[in-house]
């Protein structure tokens, strides 16, 4: 299928508008060292390890700084003017100091510079020093947040995107709900309602198609099945299904490195009363929630119309989470629908909305959808049907 990708021309565009951010604040240069700003930026998805990586971007220039692995991944497909290497981390001579030999070549050296951190960090035994101990007569100046806040936007092609993963999450929940049977293993269910619902998205979107994080679609439980369903991010642990159980169910697809997010409560069998008393109650409050929703209020505002539920209602005990997060590039993205974030919503943010109920012994229940903020109000892009009658397998 044509057109499933970022164009040359959008990427231009978003490196512009860092560029005019900088040249607001003063400032001749930005150093980037996040991995999705530097995907956002400049189509380069890559892998982050210890070996750091770092974009820097001028108002006419854009030049990556990465590991010599990286390097032909890099000139096939970044958009970019320049890409510079280095050996190997640590290296006989580190790869920061060979970053701010990098600037100096590029004539950065002496002037007031952005960046988005510090210095480069990962969780992965890196150590190194700061930018402003390798170039002490720079001023940096840190904007940390700057991409971020430009990709809580999204354009009407990424937009197409998210719409496109959650049409193929769809369908991977769907093969997932036909093959919950009782007997059945959650991993050998999510396999192979993943590889099937995957193995129809690339006969159906051809070899243009790039999933650029991710294998595909995907669907599964993350081992909320059972009593397990009541702990929110549980882990997998390939429990087997049975019947009475409750299952929270999670569902989406990447594409060219954009996320939705499904997620279902389901039955194995026929619910008993107290299971019907808690799913009719959080698909009032997801309904309340939507309803909450639309431009200029203040994204706090969203979560504390759900609150009122759990006060009238008497639900406190139940409570675990917000009601939602913004997604797109990553699975969770700023801003979010909580009571502490006084963003206001604007038309082309999209978010997650899941309000939940969490009964321990019994089960949690929580649905999931993807939506879109318009200029009148939302335009949910995911469209699992969400009534009871329509979540029992088994």
């Amino acid at each position: 299928m044509a057109g499933l990708s970022i164009t040359r021309e959008e990427y231009l565009d978003r490196r512009a508008r860092v560029a005019a951010a900088l040249e607001r604040e003063g400032v001749a240069a930005m150093v980037l060292f996040n991995s999705t700003s530097i995907a956002y930026l400049t189509a380069f998805a890559f892998i982050p390890t210890e070996r750091p990586a770092a974009l820097v971007l001028e108002r006419s220039r854009a030049s990556l700084y990465l590991p010599r692995l990286d390097q032909e991944h890099a000139e096939e497909t970044a958009i970019v003017d320049l890409v510079r290497t280095y050996p190997e981390y640590p290296g006989e001579h580190h790869p920061i100091r060979g970053l701010a030999d990098f600037l100096r070549e590029l004539g950065l050296a002496s002037d007031s510079l952005a960046a988005d951190a510090p210095g480069y960090g990962s969780g992965m035994g890196y150590e190194g020093p700061r930018l402003e101990e390798v170039l002490p007569s720079v001023k940096f100046r840190l904007f940390p947040k700057l991409v971020e806040r430009l990709r809580m936007i999204k354009s009407p092609q990424e937009v197409r995107l998210i719409r496109e993963s959650a049409r193929w999450g769809n369908l991977a929940h769907a093969l997932l709900q036909e093959y919950s049977r009782p007997g059945h293993t959650e991993n050998e269910i999510a396999m192979r309602a993943s590889l099937e619902a995957t193995q129809a998205m690339i006969r159906t979107l051809g070899s243009s198609f790039e999933p650029r994080g991710g294998e595909g679609a995907f669907a599964g439980f993350r081992g909320q099945i059972g009593p397990n369903s009541a702990l929110p991010h549980a882990i997998t642990r390939n429990l087997r299904l049975r019947p009475g159980d409750v299952l929270v169910t999670g569902a989406s697809a990447a594409v060219w490195g954009y996320h939705s997010e499904l997620e279902r409560t389901m039955f194995v069998g026929k619910p008993d009363p107290q299971q019907r008393k808690f799913f009719d109650l959080m698909v009032e409050m997801q309904d309340l929630a939507l309803a909450s929703i639309r431009p200029g209020l203040p994204c706090s505002e969203v979560d504390r119309a759900v609150r009122s539920f759990f006060d009238r209602h008497d639900l406190w005990p139940h409570w675990r989470h917000h009601v939602g997060h913004a997604l797109g590039m990553l699975g969770h993205e700023a801003p979010f629908f909580d009571i502490g974030d006084p963003t206001l919503i604007e038309p082309g943010m999209v978010f997650s909305v899941e309000p939940g109920l969490y009964v321990p012994g019994l089960g949690g229940f929580r649905h999931s959808d993807t939506l879109v903020v318009t200029g009148e109000g939302i335009d949910l892009l995911t469209y699992y049907p969400r009534d009871l009658d329509s979540m029992i397998c088994g």
